[in-house]
């Protein structure tokens, strides 16, 4: 991706297509600052979804384009499986000496993974909005206010302020239907609900990867 950007001539405009439940920060910020460098137009589409690290990505866009049911989702930091807000919060609920020194170790990592993330965020969207907004959006963003797969819909996006239109070219839902789901597993781009057995027999196999191991 940073290949790629760094590739395109400066005025030149990027469109990208996001569909992802997200993943590291670090990869997300480094994405997410190479586009808010960029000096032409950069445009983000979202035909299905584009959850935590893919909403960050999504935020360094001039303009986000998504399906009228798409969905971005909080960009509040995790500390291994569990929300960074929800680890600071248990020193609410117990006194210092109730609490395990790893513990103490996880919530002094996790304020600081939240005031980190939610300053890079609001660095973000201080290419579009102004500071006071750029900083009050970061913080609603980051602070852990929804669970991390809290899914905000066009309008809650644009309720938030940001630019955001449903004009999703055609030609994005074709290039979509060229990832056929696979034969097992988590689904990859297309979900299709259905029944085990003899609905699932009659699906397509998938030749990009290899047959099952069968057991002896």
């Amino acid at each position: 991706m940073l290949r790629a950007i760094r590739l395109t001539p400066p005025d030149k405009p990027i469109d990208l297509i996001l569909h992802t439940p997200g993943g590291l920060v670090l990869a997300a910020e480094q994405i997410a600052k190479a586009l808010v460098e960029h000096k032409g137009k950069v445009t983000v589409f979202v035909p299905h979804y584009a959850m935590s690290g893919g909403t960050l990505i999504a935020l360094a866009a001039d303009e986000i384009v998504m399906d009228a049911n798409a969905v971005l989702g909080p960009v509040d930091p995790q500390i291994g499986d569990m929300p960074a807000a929800s680890i600071v919060k248990l020193l609410e609920f117990k006194k210092p000496a109730q609490i395990s020194d790893g513990m103490l170790i996880l919530a002094d990592m996790a304020q600081k993974a939240r005031v980190q993330v939610a300053s890079f965020v609001a660095q973000v969207l201080l290419k579009h909005l102004p500071e006071k907004k750029a900083i009050e959006l970061a913080t609603i963003l980051s602070e852990g206010r929804w669970t991390h797969d809290f899914p905000l819909p066009v309008q809650a996006i644009q309720r938030l302020g940001l630019n955001v239109s449903t004009n999703m070219p055609r030609k994005v839902y074709d290039l979509m239907d060229l990832y056929p789901q696979g034969g097992g597993g988590k689904p990859s781009v297309i979900y299709i609900p259905m029944r085990r057995g003899a609905d699932q027999k009659s699906q397509a196999p998938d030749t990009s990867a290899p047959p099952p191991a069968k057991e002896k």
